[in-house]
């Protein structure tokens, strides 16, 4: 409980999680306070801080509980079914499109694995937000954690066949700039599109447009409308391609492609939820995406 409140930052929400009172919480880290024989948390009606003392236990006893856990979980599964459940984090453009369907067949095949996803852009903290699992496009910003390779996400550049009639097509990057372009604000420089040398490097071109989204999914949708030139990931785009909704644009000057990982804290006793969920993901994409044929 104490680890709870803890990663939580309250006794409300550490409660909710353990699926107990705030009363019980705060009773039973009282109770671990009077055992240890010293003060963890500073508790005010309005604030909670962790001691020194706090601090330095809470360091010390979360990476025995998350080892406890891992090693009770590989021996009550060495000869049964996985069990428990499995937090994921997933981008929301691909958690939708691609990452739900993988996690029904999944679903099916581990029936005593309870499953909750959570579509989030923001970068989550594994550890401290009580994650299993991180699904990540291009390369993983922190080297504490195992990053696993599922597949290739192509970064697409495409438009509408009526938009096509009214304007003509690029032939080069450059010429993005007589177009209007359809701006994905969750890009790291979403002004800035990245195309491939004819020399192999790649290049930054600047685009710009009056439509501007936070959203690939409805990006691709103005750009069905006719309302300019979109880039998304073709994980979104390829199904459209392959319905002739949407055509691809310059696609010999295509940048090189981010990969997608499958993340998860380090250690000696990897829980068997996780490994199979992994090697399940691994397995789907290993042939190559299903977005990326057809087209």
């Amino acid at each position: 409980m104490f680890v709870a409140v803890m990663e939580a930052g309250s006794f409300a929400k550490a409660a909710a999680r353990l699926r107990t009172s705030p009363g019980q919480a705060s009773k039973l880290v009282s109770r671990l306070e009077a055992d240890l024989g010293v003060r963890l948390l500073n508790r005010t009606t309005r604030a909670l801080a962790a001691t020194e003392a706090g601090l330095a236990y809470f360091e010390r006893i979360r990476g025995l509980l998350a080892e406890f856990d891992a090693v009770e979980d590989a021996v009550r599964n060495v000869s049964g079914a996985p069990t428990g459940r499995l937090r994921v984090t997933a981008p929301v453009s691909f958690g939708a499109a691609q990452l739900a369907p993988a996690l029904v067949d999944f679903a099916r095949q581990f029936p005593k694995i309870g499953l909750e996803l959570s579509f989030s852009d923001r970068v989550v903290n594994l550890v401290d937000e009580g994650f299993d699992v991180a699904i990540r496009i291009g390369s993983p910003s922190d080297s504490s954690l195992v990053a696993r390779r599922l597949c290739e996400a192509r970064i697409v550049v495409c438009a509408s066949q009526d938009y096509l009639r009214a304007h003509p097509a690029p032939q080069v990057p450059a010429d993005l700039a007589l177009h209007s372009c359809i701006i994905d604000t969750n890009f790291r420089e979403p002004d800035a599109w990245a195309f491939r040398n004819p020399d192999g490097g790649d290049t930054l071109i600047r685009v710009g447009g009056r439509l501007r989204f936070s959203n690939a999914e409805v990006a691709l949708i103005a750009a069905e409308a006719g309302l300019g030139i979109a880039r998304a990931p073709s994980f979104i785009a390829g199904p459209r391609f392959r319905a002739d909704r949407l055509m691809p644009l310059l696609r010999d000057f295509e940048a090189s492609p981010l990969a997608v990982y499958a993340l998860y804290p380090p250690g000696r006793y990897l829980a068997q939820k996780v490994r199979v969920f992994v090697d399940f993901l691994a397995a789907r994409f290993r042939d190559g995406p299903e977005w990326d044929k057809g087209w």
